[in-house]
């Protein structure tokens, strides 16, 4: 039977041999975004007729329908919502969560990188650390006419005095060595590999809501205890990082699971797109924190990004759920263009066991693991060997050296939202098929940094050339949001929270192993040559991973997706049809029966 569940109208769909009476019904549904509920088997032969049927109505014109054709089927009645009605209409819940996301990822990255700019306020410095003037000074001969043209522009920053104020009025500064001080940097990372999988598997059974929000809390508050763990032992600092980086590790699996139930797949590279906020909280962490140092002190850098936690915090509790069912005060229209265009397996899917087996096994999850990791590799590349070589190689000074490594994190996000929005528009205008969206852009993420990485090596102290290419590199990197970043949810939008763990788990080894191997290459930190060593593994490494993900990449929904209760749904073939189809509604359970001849 074929049934509108607003409704009690019946017709019947099998031994249909007359297509026009339901070609009718079909496009009401059309006009009216009605659901088409199917609480019955079909085999692969009648779902292809239903889906060909479906197709005839929208390309024909709905203009000549009468009045008797309209008035035939009632028009449903949509669900009351709650409070704040009038401005719910004109922000979409979607745009909300993006926001959300937004801001999430921003507050967690200041309060993740604030310690790296701190720690030159809260350690003494060295009474000699002259090294390396003598290659400075021979540089600044070479490229005089470039570095005075630069320290003119950037002599915007900090007033010297003023920092210097700001360091020792009344500030204790610990005396802690470069090896304490690189256990405390790198603590972080200790438990944020580790939590990967544990935040898959708990937004599973706790939902987003709860684990991104919990551990955005519990960073913050690690945040505001750093300072009176300062006092106490460098120890206790680490074990507060540790924390920090177990809680943070959880963000990723618990933002990525929550895509599948609230962005449809023609809006899902724009919204990934909101994950590039950690871009802007790099960029502003660095001058924030110069600020702050300078004028109040240390302390107050901890103080402050903690309180921005907890603030953000409230609004997340507020403002943030689950599933578009969940929400009180989304519209009626709204919901209903979600639940019309995300499929009803994802919908069903919290909860589900996780198939680690599958998982582990699976070679497009596989294939976007290693090429993260290749992307991984030469965006640490940037970050943390970056600013080393700015310094060593070009004698930047500290401020100088902060502001250029801050903004093209800050151009990045831009560059991000462009990228998702033109992967959008290829899919929504089917210029291309969702797998060679997903694989074009993890190319430009990859292959153009990989190749713009190279030639900075081969550039010596061509600095404005270096610093063009620096830029315009970092910029590319961001376009993987719209390739295999965003493949992750194409390929099980029901489990992308532990697939993204297992993923994460596998491309952040890269940021271990690449200050490993710099550290290992770079024995002179003023020998050009042994970094254009460096940037050529950066280069071979994000190239190669690439075609990795070239050959076994793609964007089908994988069999392990769906729940166990449905063990006769192994073939993504069919889900995918219907996925494409929003007008379709598959009731829970429903199973396809490959025999046509099977009666019921």
């Amino acid at each position: 039977l074929h049934v509108f569940p607003t409704h009690s109208k019946i017709l019947s769909f099998r031994g249909l041999t007359e297509e026009n009476y339901f070609l009718r019904y079909l496009k009401l549904c059309v006009r009216y975004n009605f659901v088409l509920s199917l609480p019955f088997r079909l085999s692969a032969r009648e779902l292809r007729i239903l889906v060909r049927l479906i197709n005839s109505a929208r390309n024909q014109a709905l203009s000549t329908m009468d009045e008797k054709e309209v008035n035939f089927l009632p028009k449903p009645k949509m669900p009351q919502v709650g409070c704040f009605r009038a401005i719910c209409d004109r922000i979409p819940a979607r745009v909300v969560l993006y926001f959300l996301s937004w801001s999430g990822f921003l507050v967690s990255f200041v309060m993740r990188n604030d310690i790296n700019f701190a720690l030159v306020a809260m350690v003494q410095d060295p009474s000699s650390n002259t090294t390396g003037s003598d290659h400075c000074s021979t540089s600044s001969l070479i490229v005089s006419g470039t570095q005075d043209n630069f320290t003119s522009l950037l002599n915007v920053t900090l007033d010297e005095e003023s920092v210097d104020a700001g360091l020792l009025d009344g500030e204790i500064k610990f005396d802690w060595d470069s090896t304490v001080q690189a256990v405390i940097k790198s603590s972080f990372y200790w438990c944020y590999v580790l939590s990967q999988v544990v935040g898959g598997v708990a937004t599973q059974y706790f939902g987003t809501k709860n684990v991104f929000g919990w551990s955005q809390f519990l960073t913050a508050a690690c945040s505001l205890l750093i300072p009176a763990a300062s006092d106490a032992h460098y120890g206790a600092v680490i074990l507060l990082r540790s924390v920090q980086g177990f809680a943070s590790g959880l963000t990723w699996p618990a933002m990525y699971a929550i895509v599948g139930y609230w962005i449809p797949p023609v809006e899902r590279s724009r919204f990934m797109s909101s994950f590039q906020g950690f871009s802007i909280g790099i960029g502003l962490t660095y001058p924030l924190c110069g600020f702050i140092i300078a004028h109040f002190g240390w302390r107050q850098v901890f103080y402050t990004t903690g309180t921005i936690g907890m603030v953000w915090c409230v609004f997340w509790y507020l403002l943030a759920y689950n599933t578009p069912q969940e929400h009180p005060r989304i519209t009626a229209e709204e919901l209903e263009y979600i639940e019309l265009n995300v499929s009803e397996d994802i919908k069903n899917g919290q909860g589900m066991r996780v198939p680690w087996r599958r998982i582990f096994t699976s070679l497009p999850v596989w294939a976007i693991g290693l090429t993260t990791f290749g992307r991984i590799w030469v965006h640490y590349t940037f970050i943390m060997s970056g600013p080393e070589y700015m310094q060593k190689i070009f004698c930047f000074d500290i401020q100088q050296n902060g502001l250029l490594s801050g903004a093209p994190f800050l151009c990045s996000y831009l560059s991000s939202v462009l990228f998702c929005y033109v992967a959008d528009l290829l899919m929504d205008h089917k210029t291309l098929t969702l797998t060679n969206v997903r694989k074009l852009f993890t190319a430009l993420s990859q292959i153009v940094p990989g190749v713009l990485v190279l030639l900075v090596g081969y550039l010596g102290y061509q600095i404005v050339t270096v610093l063009v290419l620096w830029f315009v590199a970092v910029t590319f990197i961001t376009a993987s949001y719209a390739g295999a970043m965003a493949n992750i949810v194409d390929i099980a939008p029901n489990l992308a929270g532990p697939v993204l763990a297992f993923a994460q788990t596998i491309h952040m080894t890269a940021s271990f192993l690449q200050p490993l191997v710099t550290g290992f290459m770079v024995t002179d930190s003023q020998n050009i040559t042994q970094w254009l060593h460096v940037f050529g593994v950066s280069s071979v490494v994000a190239i190669s991973t690439y075609v990795i993900y070239q050959v076994f990449g793609t964007a089908e929904i994988q069999s392990w997706n769906y729940p166990v209760a449905d063990p006769e749904v192994t073939s993504s073939d069919d889900s995918a049809v219907i996925a494409n189809q929003p007008m379709i509604k598959v009731e829970p359970g429903l199973k396809f029966d490959d025999d046509d001849d099977e009666d019921d």
